[in-house]
């Protein structure tokens, strides 16, 4: 069966770095596309990134500069590189793949938490 394990998530300190990666495995031999959302509590889902089929990346406005968003189609992972991180990025993480970049096939994580607190 289709499988995304987020990792890297954990406790830091606003101004700090995290690099949060997605695996993904079982039935997934590729995908075009994929990102990473979040979500905490009291506010609503939020699409954090997302790279499409021609590697064209996309940012909500509150993470651009200060997030990237890279993948390594061989090894069949995403990566988020956080940097600069604010409280207000504290959330669950969650990856997802779209295997065609259509909004048809699309799997999800479980999702990482990442606490930004001093």
């Amino acid at each position: 069966q289709a499988q995304l394990v987020e990792s890297g998530g954990g406790l830091v300190q606003p101004g700090g770095s995290l690099r949060l990666s997605c695996a993904v495995s079982g039935n997934i031999a590729s995908f075009k596309a994929a990102g990473w959302y979040r979500q905490a509590p009291g506010k609503q889902r939020e699409l954090v990134a997302n790279i499409g089929s021609g590697d064209s990346t996309d940012y909500a406005e509150s993470v651009k500069g200060r997030f990237a968003i890279s993948r390594d189609k061989a090894k069949k992972m995403v990566y988020l590189e956080m940097n600069s991180l604010k409280p207000e990025d504290t959330a669950v993480y969650f990856c997802y793949v779209d295997l065609f970049d259509n909004n048809r096939w699309v799997y999800w994580g479980q999702g990482t938490q990442v606490t930004v607190s001093s």
